[in-house]
């Protein structure tokens, strides 16, 4: 990923602020405080939800659990040949994915569930969560300089320490998951909301997003042009939508 080629003084503020002499990283705060207001957002909407109960708290953790090593392992994927070489031993402790993460999270939470032989979904409660925990996280990215975008001449340039104005992809992730957060407070209570739909509805707009933003990002491509995340992103996409793609070919079948 970028954040492992890029100089040694890069970013707008990789320090955020020092207590007693110590430099608490921009990075490591943004998303522990992302963290902090997704598990709060989560737990706040099951109470009111009425579904905050043991089961719940297993599947949240399963969900946490699996998010944290999805977005491990896709790290490690992706950078496979620095960890072989040992040319970059940050990436055993620093380093993530949110696509990763986002599907990890979603296998963990569906293995606990099968775990504990549940078959209700519980993704609404949280979609907001999610959508808030990445708004503030990215921000993190963007102090610390990774995940950047590739030169621009827009205005809303930003120059990571290299002196070329560059989009600052982070932020209009940031901004992106914010509005979401919005978007998913403000129909969580619609009637007859399907179990599970806003977090289909979360995953489909990100995941299309994401697609989207990696063309003004400066990512590797893998195959077809594609970067890997462009790849996973499309994979997630086919994923949510297999249903509406099975009925048409059934209605399809049909009709001939």
């Amino acid at each position: 990923m970028a954040e492992h080629s890029t100089p040694e003084h890069w970013g707008i503020r990789p320090v955020l602020f020092h207590v007693g002499g110590f430099g608490v990283p921009a990075y490591s705060f943004f998303v522990l405080l992302g963290l902090a207001v997704g598990v709060a957002v989560y737990f706040y909407e099951a109470k009111k939800g009425k579904k905050l109960t043991e089961q719940g708290f297993f599947i949240f953790i399963g969900s946490l659990a699996g998010g944290a090593l999805g977005a491990k392992l896709m790290e490690l994927a992706i950078n496979y040949k620095l960890v072989l070489a040992a040319a970059a031993p940050d990436l055993l402790l620093s380093g993530r994915t949110i696509v990763g993460g986002l599907i990890g999270g979603a296998a963990g939470a569906a293995l606990t569930k099968r775990a504990l032989g549940l078959t209700e979904r519980r993704g609404n409660f949280f979609a907001p969560a999610i959508a808030a925990g990445l708004a503030i996280g990215r921000l993190g990215c963007f102090f610390q300089g990774c995940c950047y975008g590739a030169p621009t001449t827009l205005p809303s340039g930003v120059n990571f320490g290299d002196n070329i104005p560059r989009h600052p992809a982070q932020l209009y992730e940031s901004a992106f998951m914010l509005l979401m957060f919005v978007y998913l407070e403000k129909v969580k209570n619609r009637p007859n909301l399907a179990p599970g739909r806003l977090f289909d509805e979360l995953m489909l707009s990100y995941f299309t997003f994401r697609f989207f933003i990696e063309f003004i990002r400066v990512e590797k491509a893998a195959f077809w042009g594609l970067t890997v995340f462009q790849l996973s992103s499309l994979a997630v996409i086919i994923y949510l939508n297999r249903g509406l793609i099975l009925n048409r070919a059934r209605k399809q079948k049909a009709y001939a």
